[in-house]
């Protein structure tokens, strides 16, 4: 691997190298606004939320590359410490880059961009009506990273209320993934969409401890056929077969005519790998550790 010392870089270089390895990332598109009632809306994708007891988000503005300046959203929230944080979905993504162009402070992006504007119940900045999510902020405390061009300014806001387009909750009233449609940031001009092929479900381990990689039998942690992801699935299971199932999968018909084959051991081998593969992808994952096991031993016998 290259490796790269960031103090050797410029603030482009960092920037781009950075945001193109952590990605993709959500966007916080804030609205603020001044003492004098004027509005800014503007995207920033270092952002996320940090807790959910109490409900906090964060997102850093950082300072301007060119000259250090502070950008109008840090100006507002300094004056009146309250930020809708819009969440982006494909549907807007356009509009929504339109708005980040360096306006003078007192130029509306939302009309520039635009969006319309609704009130919020609880803080004075409007939100964006055709965003599909809606946190309503007031912000905590401004943490700043340093007072040079690019530096970070970290706002942490603790969320009162989130607002939810009744079309994306299901019927338990939960937030539909597959229904928001979010975009994320990237490096250089790059966003992805998260929808579609594009989102996918990993079933989290439960509490209890589970086996891990290195319980597997060998020749399945030197496979040719099964995946890194195939090995962390059947790794994540919470027990090892038991001798009862092992037999169960020795003394059934499909696998005592395989016992009985002419095959060479490495022939079985990559046929049980198969087997175990196509367990896995059937949500068998169960029978296809048992497997694993068992042909730990038919193996062993084949040498």
């Amino acid at each position: 691997m290259k490796t790269f010392l960031l103090n050797d870089l410029t603030n482009p270089q960092r920037h781009q190298l950075m945001a193109s390895a952590v990605a993709p990332r959500p966007i916080a598109f804030a609205s603020t606004i001044d003492k004098q009632g004027r509005v800014n809306l503007s995207p920033f994708s270092f952002f996320n939320i940090v807790s959910t007891n109490p409900p906090v988000a964060v997102f850093s503005v950082s300072r301007r590359g060119f000259d250090g300046s502070l950008k109008d959203t840090h100006l507002n929230v300094l004056e009146i410490p309250e930020v809708a944080i819009n969440m982006v979905s494909y549907a807007m993504v356009q509009q929504m880059s339109l708005s980040s162009s360096q306006y003078p402070r007192d130029v509306n992006e939302f009309l520039k961009a635009g969006f319309n504007m609704s009130k919020c119940d609880g803080i004075q900045p409007p939100y964006v009506a055709e965003a599909p999510v809606v946190f309503e902020c007031r912000v905590r405390e401004i943490i700043s990273l340093g007072g040079t061009g690019a530096a970070g300014n970290m706002i942490i806001c603790d969320i009162d209320r989130i607002k939810v387009r009744e079309e994306l909750l299901d019927s338990a009233g939960k937030l539909d993934t597959t229904k928001i449609d979010l975009v994320g940031r990237m490096g250089d001009n790059w966003y992805c969409r998260a929808s579609g092929e594009a989102v996918f479900q990993v079933t989290k381990p439960s509490r209890d401890p589970a086996i891990g990689i290195d319980q597997l039998p060998d020749h399945i942690k030197k496979s040719d056929l099964l995946s890194a992801n195939d090995l962390g699935i059947l790794g994540s299971l919470t027990s090892l077969p038991t001798e009862e199932a092992i037999e169960t999968i020795d003394n059934s018909e499909e696998f005592i005519s395989f016992k009985n084959s002419s095959r060479s051991a490495s022939e079985m081998q990559i046929i049980i790998h198969q087997q175990i593969k196509s367990r896995i992808a059937l949500d068998q994952t169960k029978t296809a550790l048992e497997i694993a096991f068992w042909a730990k031993r038919l193996l062993e016998k084949e040498k």
